[in-house]
């Protein structure tokens, strides 16, 4: 059941019902016994009846009362002299449509209206919500079945927003007042895949089987959006045992209880550790011994690392390190590190931070004479994942807009979790050469406008998007072409009945691109090609001189950037020694900032 205040839910019928109100002539959470009518269309309301009958202290249903005309037949009700089945038994008698309701309260004095509409037609329950409201009639908002297992929860618009689709309701005595009638739906159960305009990449499940069925395989950052996506496709090969490393308690225990439901058959531990911790790392790697290692674990929030570059140099190098080095000298057999689109021509401490622990990875891989097979993943961004657009655009749509974008010209990368996941593991997979640590790119197919993509999400969520422009923005994009390639048709759109012309309207913002973001974003260097690999949604980054000529280079790069993984360290100091390793970095220090050579 929702988390609601005074919530009240029938016996057994995953019926639930907002009470955040009192009823007449019943304290809160109790229904009267007489005067209740059903509102919805058939299907709802014979889910409320339903609902109603099991209650332990029955209350009498006056009749139901139909968004617009539906035939009272034989899947609605019994006809005349025909024997009632339980489905036509289900519906109670009809008294009319909205449209009759000032009647049909005349005659019946109407105590409550329960109202059950789905969630793509909020401009439908609007209608009916107005009316209920301009005649005073008590009622309160059913989810409906289909709403409640896709997960779909309607809002309100309220400053702290509650579960249960509805309108700020008003006393009778305020009733005259101006009324906010919008209605706030959080987003329906949309395909991803279909938001994005992208099909799902096919899997060489043998080449998979072959690395994880019958091995142990450590995931770091296992409480992550990808790393709990990377526990999941693993458990799917039988593995012998999971290890999931993750440093968050919460997302531990979340990750941990989630594999013991779906996969109970598969052995797995929860390790509650910081991989920063070398010695502790190692210590844990000797023990454990698995054979298969994906490093997840990493600060991604490109704004906060603009802000803390020390911990990003901590967490996202010399973490690495800690589980790289560690993993050699247990004997894992194949390592794969998770890397970003951002780590290319980077303009963010994330991404030069990343492009840092590539360096070492291709460092020691070429030092190296174990067994031991690294490489590493690219990709750009995924959806839904944490804090990540779609979370943030459904947060900001149930709270009534607007939704937010930070410039019109910004283009991204995009994927599903599912899928980023999916393609790391065949990546794992793919035949390595020994002391090279290849970088592979996922096909992220093209780049897509993310205002564009803001439009579609609302549209696909029955709302007209409304773009507010400002003389300077409208200037910028005018001179700035749109590129066909990160445009997206809406011509496949599963969009509401009832939406076009009558859909509620939405604004999208604009807030500025933050500091470390690129308008774009690249998943290779210029200069570099990328080959093709045994499978056609995964590349492989190749250039013409080996990515580090010395592998000491990667002993002096870990050296030189030591000091500078204390968060007590000097933020314009951290950024300098990043730049001497990463020189093609943009942004970071202030204009004129010089970094000294690298150490030789």
């Amino acid at each position: 059941m929702s988390a609601l205040t005074n919530a009240a839910a029938l016996p057994d019928s995953g019926l639930e019902i907002d009470v955040l109100g009192p009823l007449p002539d019943a304290p809160p959470g109790v229904l009267p016994k007489t005067g209740v009518v059903l509102i919805g269309t058939p299907a709802t309301i014979r889910h409320m009846a339903a609902g109603l009958g099991e209650l332990e202290t029955p209350c009498v249903v006056t009749g139901c009362i139909g968004l617009e005309t539906f035939s009272i037949g034989r899947q609605d009700a019994p006809q005349s002299g025909s024997a009632a089945t339980p489905t036509n038994a289900a519906l109670p008698p009809l008294l009319g449509t909205i449209a009759d309701l000032a009647s049909i309260h005349a005659r019946r004095r109407i105590s409550l209206a329960l109202v059950s509409v789905p969630s793509d037609r909020a401009s439908a329950a609007t209608r009916v919500l107005d009316a209920l409201d301009r005649m005073s009639i008590p009622h309160r908002v059913v989810p409906t079945l289909q709403d409640s297992l896709r997960g779909v929860v309607a809002q309100r618009p309220l400053p702290t927003p509650r579960a249960g689709l509805a309108i700020t309701e008003q006393s009778p005595a305020a009733s005259s007042a101006p009324r906010n009638t919008s209605i706030v739906t959080s987003p329906r159960a949309i395909d991803i895949t279909r938001l994005i305009g992208r099909s799902q990449a096919r899997l060489d499940e043998d080449a998979i089987a072959r690395i994880i069925t019958g091995k142990r395989v450590l995931i770091t950052g296992a409480g992550g959006s990808i790393g709990a996506e990377l526990a999941r496709v693993c458990a799917r090969f039988s593995p012998q045992k999971l290890l999931l490393m993750e440093r968050a308690e919460n997302a531990l225990f979340q990750i941990d209880h989630e594999m013991g439901s779906r996969f109970a058959s598969i052995p797995r531990q929860a390790i509650l550790h910081d991989v920063n911790d070398a010695d502790q790392t190692l210590r844990l790697m000797l023990e454990h011994r698995p054979h298969v290692v994906f490093h997840s674990a990493a600060h991604k929030h490109v704004p906060l690392m603009e802000d803390h570059p020390a911990l990003a140099v901590g967490n996202n190098l010399f973490a690495t390190k800690s589980i790289a080095d560690a993993s050699i000298a247990s004997g894992v057999e194949r390592f794969v590190m998770i890397s970003s689109d951002k780590a290319v021509n980077p303009s963010s401490v994330m991404g030069a931070t990343k492009r840092l622990a590539e360096l070492y990875i291709a460092g020691i891989a070429r030092a190296h004479s174990a067994p031991t097979r690294l490489s590493m993943v690219r990709f750009g961004n995924v959806l839904a994942s944490a804090c990540s657009v779609i979370p943030i655009w459904s947060q900001q749509l149930a709270e009534g807009g607007p939704l937010s974008v930070t410039d019109p010209r910004m283009t991204r990368y995009f994927m599903t979790i599912p899928e980023a996941a999916a393609l790391v593991v065949q990546a794992g997979a793919l035949d390595q050469p020994a002391q090279r640590a290849p970088v592979y790119v996922l096909d992220m197919g093209r780049p897509i406008s993310i205002l564009r993509l803001a439009q579609r999400f609302a549209r696909l969520n029955g709302y007209a998007p409304r773009v507010r422009w400002t003389p300077e923005l409208a200037a910028l994009i005018r001179n700035t072409p749109a590129s066909p390639d990160d445009q997206l048709a809406d011509d496949d759109l599963d969009t509401p009945k009832d939406s076009h012309a009558t859909a509620q309207g939405v604004d999208i913002v604009f807030t500025g691109v933050r500091p470390g973001e690129k308008l774009f974003e690249q998943l290779a260097y210029d200069a570099e090609q990328l080959a093709p690999t045994a499978h056609n949604a995964i590349n492989q980054w190749s250039s013409p001189e080996p990515e580090v000529a010395d592998p000491s280079d990667a002993l002096r790069l870990v050296a030189d950037m030591m000091p500078y993984r204390s968060a007590g360290a000097e933020k314009r100091a951290v950024i300098d020694a990043i730049r001497r390793w990463v020189p093609e970095m943009t942004g970071g220090s202030a204009p004129g900032g010089s970094a000294s050579p690298r150490p030789s």
